[in-house]
Order: structure tokens, then sequence, then C-alpha cells
């Protein structure tokens, strides 16, 4: 469910989403918000492949590297809510600092969701 997710997020950096997605890139980012976009859609495009075809022994570390793909985008996060930038329904400031708490969610769903059943009971 979560790499399906990611796949569909993925896209919408090419389509659908293209200019929200533009909204949460940080300023400080070296690279013009649209070549962002791009190519964090393809990162999250082969993320969310990974995670629903991965093989059972590279479960674990497939949600690790989505984790981290989760810490990676949270200062766009950050820079969304502290610059007021509207995006993905996000127009007011108690909608953007609520969206701050649902990235560590999201991380402890992308490790969980791939621990292997021996590991899980750790």
């Amino acid at each position: 469910m979560l790499g399906t997710g990611l796949i569909i997020a993925g896209v919408g950096h090419f389509t659908f989403a293209r200019k929200e997605f533009q909204a949460q890139v940080p300023d400080w980012v070296p690279l013009k918000k649209d070549d962002t976009v791009i190519y964090s859609g393809l990162v999250e495009i082969a993320m969310g492949t990974a995670l629903v075809f991965a093989p059972v022994k590279y479960r674990s570390t497939v949600g690790i590297l989505a984790a981290s793909l989760f810490v990676a985008v949270f200062p766009g996060n950050v820079s969304q809510y502290l610059n007021k930038r509207d995006g993905f329904g996000l127009d007011t400031d108690q909608k953007r600092l609520m969206r701050l708490f649902f990235q560590p969610v999201l991380i402890f769903w992308a490790i969980k969701s791939t621990k292997q059943k021996r590991l899980a009971a750790l």
C-alpha cells in the first residue's frame, strides 16, 4: 500500500501535482524547483516500485531506504510551513503545521511494514 502510494505520488510529480510539489521545494536547494520536483518524482517512483516488488530478504533494507526518503523530504515540509506556501490543500498555517506531524507516521510505516517476521518480534 505504501509502495503504491509512492508510485502515485511520483507520477504526480510529472503530472497532476507538479505545481503542488514545487511549493515544497526549499529556496536553498541549488536546483530549479521544477528540476527538483522531477528528480524527486523519479526517486519516489523507484522507491515505490522497490517497496512493491522487493524480494522478502531485501524488504527491511528497502523500508529503511523509504524511511530515509521521508526524512530527506521533511525540510521541504518545514519550508512550506515557514514560507506559508499553499499546496495540497495546506492553505493555512494550522494545516501546514499538522502536516509536519504526519512525517514521523510515514517513517514509522515504512520501517514497520517492511520488517521481516523474525525481526518484528525484536
